[in-house]
């Protein structure tokens, strides 16, 4: 196979087709590797989490000239402050990432892929600081062959929790599926809620010409809380805007809120994708706790993902006690280390 490195926005841009074609059929299939999310964090660096960053992704061609393999890398200095080479979307707002390739070719790639990096065609190559790995993931096992085969240093390490759901596609199945007492503490909430003496209604955002708005609105509901309040810098906030916007264009957009006599109490920002909601972020007004915002908004998505089929809902990274009542099955995301 034929290795090239891409460093450059446009040379990035032009592979938004063969990307995600072949991202469609790659072993790992999660929305922070498709094109338009990797081209939004890129645009904003994380929200400002890393100072600065060199592209380097490494795609990989048959004879054939076909798109076989994607490791789409950047340089920086990591959290310990060495050079290194980290998987783009790395580390706080990308809960998931890997590398791209069918599952068939993926040993071939990685196994290409580090004497390529060997030769010191980039700096920091002899450093691989890779995060937020599915631990089912097979590029693990990969990596971790073709680092005994040449001899590098390789270690793993498991680090946030990431449940999720596994939906029958019936509401009434899924919620007599789970603990009985919650199965009843859901149900008496949306009741109360639907008998409350103002009126409470949810919708999903379908109107893209007020979607700055209703992000701001987002924003707005995440920041009543005091850690995300410090989390949403400016920077934050621009890069929220932007992974809002390619999401939304490319068809796979899930912003929903509930609102109390028209204002909004809660908020959900999700990713409906390949049959699977992937729950990225929340925001709550307090003043409505009373009503269990955010748990009856969440009880209406879970309906809403049941009856529209959808085969999973993931609430990705965090061990929040919240998601386990609803049912929440655990893994976690792992984090590699290969050194020359």
């Amino acid at each position: 196979m034929q290795l090239d490195i891409i460093r450059s926005l446009p040379e990035l841009s032009g592979l938004e087709k063969e990307w995600n074609d072949l991202l469609a059929v790659s072993a790992s299939h999660v929305p922070f590797l498709r094109h338009e999310y990797i081209t939004a964090w890129w645009q904003g660096l994380g929200g400002g989490e890393w100072p600065k960053g060199d592209l380097a992704i490494i795609t990989a061609r048959d004879e054939q000239g076909k798109l076989i393999g994607i490791a789409p890398l950047f340089v920086t200095e990591n959290r310990d402050g060495n050079p290194a080479l980290l998987l783009i979307g790395s580390i706080e707002i990308s809960d998931y990432l890997d590398v791209i390739a069918r599952e068939e070719d993926l040993p071939a790639f990685v196994e290409a892929l580090m004497p390529f990096l060997e030769n010191d065609t980039l700096p920091a190559s002899h450093l691989l600081d890779w995060y937020n790995l599915l631990e089912g993931s097979p590029t693990i096992a990969a990596v971790r062959a073709a680092a005994d085969k040449l001899g590098w240093e390789y270690s793993e390490e498991p680090l946030q929790h990431c449940p999720y759901i596994l939906l029958p596609g019936d509401w009434e199945k899924y919620i007599c599926g789970i603990d009985k007492k919650q199965r009843h503490e859901i149900r008496r909430k949306i009741r109360r809620s639907e008998e409350y003496y103002l009126p409470v209604k949810w919708y999903i955002v379908q109107d893209g010409d007020n979607l700055d708005r209703e992000t701001d609105d987002f924003l707005r509901l995440m920041a009543n809380d005091p850690n995300k309040a410090k989390f949403l810098t400016p920077a934050m906030r621009e890069q929220m805007h932007g992974i809002v916007q390619a999401a939304a264009k490319a068809g796979w957009l899930q912003l929903a809120f509930i609102e109390v006599n028209g204002e909004k109490a809660a908020g959900y920002l999700n990713f409906d994708y390949m049959n699977h909601i992937w729950v990225y972020n929340s925001g709550l007004d307090f003043r409505f706790g009373e009503l269990s915002p955010g748990w009856v908004l969440l009880g209406y998505l879970l309906e809403w993902a049941n009856s529209n089929q959808r085969q999973y809902f993931d609430f990705m990274r965090g061990d929040e006690q919240y998601k386990y009542r609803f049912g929440a099955i655990d893994r976690r995301v792992m984090h590699l280390t290969v050194r020359k």
